[in-house]
């Protein structure tokens, strides 16, 4: 099942960028009082207070920003009656300018806090969208163990093109998973349109090419009913995909490959790309295939392991520019099950990119056990 990031937890420099910026409004502010104090009574910190209170209003919950106001005020009239400014009319004035910057505040603070509201209700629909969509994968299936992960490029957007599924059939279980080219709701339609022809499909489709077919013509009549943007060619919108047939009866995976990332083979520690042999176009355009959908097939014995990803994986970039070697960092945790593997996977990406995706990232990972698992 597809966990999100806030399920497996925030990193400790999250925490820690999080905390510091809490505390900025109160360093302001006692910057300020520190200024006041071993500076001329000419030089007043007022920049460091009202920058506090406006800072607390983007920071601090109501109480915070509220305080940190009186404490900016209780700061400044302290420091008029240690310099004696009382009779100052200049100080009075501004004082009342760093009044009403509270009152600001208070204000900014209060729709700031709507705005975030509606944009946790916002996050709340688009979660309940991608459920819809993208069905948690079950763990078991069969001879199969399986684990997936979905993570989003922004954190305001939990919803994407990038899908996954899996479903125990007549022969053997079938894996799908695809990266619809483009954003938006267009290609939220997209993925919903080629998942519910997989389910409906994948039961009796008698093979790969079969299946490959059924989910190209649905993909091409999706096309033609919602043409986009005026002027767009349907050539131009199209879904990589993979399928994966994995025999109950028999150690092989079967493949068949149209314009997506080949998948990798965890076998006793050595790491494999499944390089398809004839690969075939993305959904959409399968005017290009000519002689139909090549089958390729590999040993896939027990304790073996399948890793299905989208190229949000292979394209993801440390700060050099850099991609991220994704055989490289899985051998080593080729040993390990689905689950942990994809636990490594999914720090080890965010370390990579010090937490800055930039692309959605699904990944489907399938394990051979020993014996079959009844199906739940």
């Amino acid at each position: 099942m597809a966990r999100s990031p806030e399920e497996r937890g925030v990193t400790h420099s999250a925490v820690a960028r999080g905390r510091l910026l809490a505390a900025l409004p109160a360093l302001l502010l006692f910057t300020g009082l520190f200024i006041g104090l071993v500076t001329p009574s000419t030089v007043r910190p007022d920049a460091f207070l009202a920058t506090a209170m406006v800072s607390a209003a983007a920071l601090l919950p109501l109480w915070g920003t509220v305080l940190i106001g009186v404490g900016a005020c209780a700061v400044f009239v302290g420091l008029m009656v240690d310099f004696d400014a009382l009779r100052d009319a200049t100080a009075y004035s501004e004082l009342a300018s760093l009044v009403a910057i509270g009152a600001f505040a208070v204000f900014l603070n209060r729709l700031l806090d709507r705005r975030a509201h509606q944009l946790v209700q916002v996050r709340s629909v688009a979660e309940t969208a991608q459920l819809a969509v993208l069905h948690p994968v079950p763990r078991h299936l069969g001879h199969v163990a399986l684990e997936s992960l979905y993570l989003a490029a922004a954190a305001e957007a939990r919803i994407g093109g990038d899908l996954y599924e899996a479903m125990h059939t007549p022969q053997g279980v079938r894996l799908l998973i695809g990266d619809v080219r483009g954003k938006g709701l267009l290609a939220i339609q997209a993925a919903a349109t080629l998942l519910s022809a997989f389910r409906e499909a994948a039961h009796d489709a008698p093979d790969l090419p079969h299946l490959a077919r059924r989910l190209e013509t649905s993909i091409n009549r999706h096309a033609s009913h919602h043409p986009g943007v005026p002027g767009s060619e349907i050539a131009e919108r199209f879904i990589t995909a993979l399928l994966a047939e994995i025999p109950d009866d028999e150690p092989v995976v079967r493949t068949v490959t149209c314009g997506h990332p080949p998948p990798f083979l965890l076998h006793r520690g050595e790491v494999r790309e499944l390089q398809p042999t004839a690969p075939s176009p993305p959904l959409n355009l399968g005017m290009l295939v000519g002689e139909g959908y090549h089958v390729d097939v590999a040993p896939f014995h027990p304790g073996d392991q399948l890793l299905l990803y989208t190229d949000g994986v292979t394209e993801t970039r440390d700060r050099s520019g850099a991609f991220y070697p994704l055989a490289e960092r899985i051998r080593s945790w080729s040993g390990e099950t689905p689950h942990q593997l994809l636990d490594h996977l999914h720090r080890d990406l965010l370390g990579y990119s010090a937490g800055e995706l930039d692309d959605d990232i699904a990944v489907l990972i399938a394990r051979r056990r020993p014996e079959p698992l009844s199906l739940r």
